[in-house]
């Protein structure tokens, strides 16, 4: 049953009904939506995306879970264009928070449930919490999540109003309180204006301070700065909340039984290890991190090729940033030997990369070559053919559309010698790092003698444009075939 949204006049919400505590917002109530929200979450949407689709439950147990703090809406742009058009929304899903009835900011944050709730949270309320005492600043601190704590001398300081700016500039990515009492943060050697970084207690380690503290002057840049270059510490706990920062890295992670709340000392007995193979390395422009298997158990298994080990002894991977891969083969020993002989491989070059493919199709004779990333060298980098090549994903409707299309461009031109059309399934294949694939459709010309520089193709999507296209950019002259229908 599609759920029905009713704005009440005289309401100080808009009412679901439907069992959902997501709004479903439209051209005729978008602006009254907004209106009855302090704050108010919108994720601009598509029903057929996948995107979408996965994100659908997520953004549903987030809503119920912040039913009372933060309110969460949707609005479907495949019937309500005017709205989604107002707000340049250019991709699906695209979420916005709003905030007074105005748009704030673009929601940049995790697409769980966990990261939603977590992220929308520090939308509402201070974006710094004042702390009267010792006791609150051993409470804020008591966290799974690091806590940036400020120390002053009065209300007027200078340095607490910067702090105060700055901690509503970054309040979507960390988490603020301040003190105007010096002595609350007597035992953490505060004597003086000062601001600290507290790293969250369960992953306190001998080989790492628990708390660093702040040297320059209070600004917004500086303390961003600051607080990314040490609130992970050497081996944070790899999450969905913050994977996206951490895979922004290279970066080594040990996937077994992570549990801070059940086994805090197990997860950190191995955790320890890595740790101490870490501190020999860390110099060399590697990350580490820790990660639950099961949380996890899709990018082992869809990333790397991995399941589950079935032991309690960590899987080890590195993904690079340029999207390069590698899993530890030898089994983790307990004396850390095996992990140091793996990065002395990994930094040596000595290591062969994963690569995701399927098997190739056992017959290829189609007008539009099927490509996988095993034979993507064989066919695309073919260095006497020139290669139109399209990424597509098998849910992406652009691509549904398209497909007839492409298939009768590869027809016209089944007759042409040096010129392949082909296609590749990015979901479930690595593309190369030359290709910059990040929506589907996406399709690029690699020419013959030139495969180092593929070509982003721009134009239009009817047989006539591409055919277009290739007459320009082909390095020979095109061969068409003629069908009877054309004639």
């Amino acid at each position: 049953m599609r759920l029905v949204c009713v704005a009440a006049v005289c309401a100080a919400a808009l009412l679901c009904v439907g069992g959902s505590e997501v709004l479903e917002l439209g051209d005729a109530d978008f602006q009254v939506g907004l209106e009855e929200h302090d704050t108010l979450l919108v994720e601009f949407f598509a029903p057929w995306c996948g995107h979408c689709q996965r994100l659908a439950p997520e953004y549903e147990a987030a809503a119920t879970r912040l039913k009372g703090t933060v309110s969460l809406a949707k609005v479907d742009c495949t019937v309500n264009s005017k709205t989604c058009e107002t707000f340049v929304v250019n991709g699906y899903p695209t979420l916005k928070i709003f905030q007074n009835g105005e748009e704030a900011s673009s929601y940049d944050g995790p697409r769980t449930a966990d990261g939603i709730v977590s992220y929308m949270k520090k939308q509402a309320g201070p974006s710094s919490v004042p702390l009267h005492s010792e006791a609150d600043l051993d409470s804020f601190i008591n966290t799974f999540d690091a806590s940036v704590v400020g120390f002053f001398s009065g209300p007027d300081s200078l340095q607490l109003a910067e702090f105060l700016k700055a901690s509503s500039a970054l309040r979507d990515s960390y988490r603020f309180a301040h003190a105007t009492d010096l002595k609350i943060g007597l035992k953490h050697g505060v004597n003086s204006e000062s601001v600290l970084l507290f790293r969250p207690p369960h992953l306190n380690s001998k080989f790492e301070e628990s708390v660093v503290k702040f040297t320059e002057s209070v600004s917004t840049a500086a303390l961003r700065t600051f607080i990314r270059d040490n609130i992970f510490g050497l081996c944070p706990h790899l999450t969905s909340e913050n994977k996206e920062v951490l895979w922004a890295r290279d970066l080594l992670t040990a996937y077994y039984d992570v549990d801070y709340v059940r086994n805090p000392k197990g997860t950190n007995y191995w955790r320890n290890r890595v740790m101490k193979v870490a501190t020999q390395f860390q110099s060399r422009g590697l990350s580490f991190a820790v990660a639950d298997q099961v949380d996890f158990l899709d990018e082992l298994e869809e990333e790397f090729g991995l399941g589950l080990s079935g032991g309690e002894l960590p899987v080890i991977t590195i993904r690079t940033r340029a999207g390069q891969k590698y899993t530890m083969q030898e089994e983790f020993t307990r004396d850390g030997k095996s992990l140091e002989k793996f990065l002395e491989d990994y930094f040596a070059k000595r290591l062969k990369p994963y690569v995701k493919s399927e098997a190739a199709p056992e017959s290829n004779g189609g007008p539009v070559k099927v490509v996988v990333a095993n034979t993507f060298e064989e066919i695309v980098n073919n260095p006497e053919k020139d290669v139109l090549v399209e990424f597509y994903a098998p849910w992406c409707g652009h691509c549904k559309n398209l497909e007839p299309k492409y298939t009768e461009l590869g027809k016209k031109l089944s007759s042409d010698p040096n010129i392949v059309i082909a296609k590749m399934d990015a979901t479930a294949n690595d593309v190369p790092l030359d290709y910059d694939v990040q929506g589907f459709p996406t399709i690029y010309f690699a020419p013959a003698g030139q495969k180092e520089q593929p070509r982003r193709y721009e134009g239009g999507r009817e047989v006539s444009d591409f055919i277009s296209f290739l007459k320009k950019e082909a390095t020979h002259p095109l061969v068409l075939s003629t069908s009877r229908d054309d004639l």
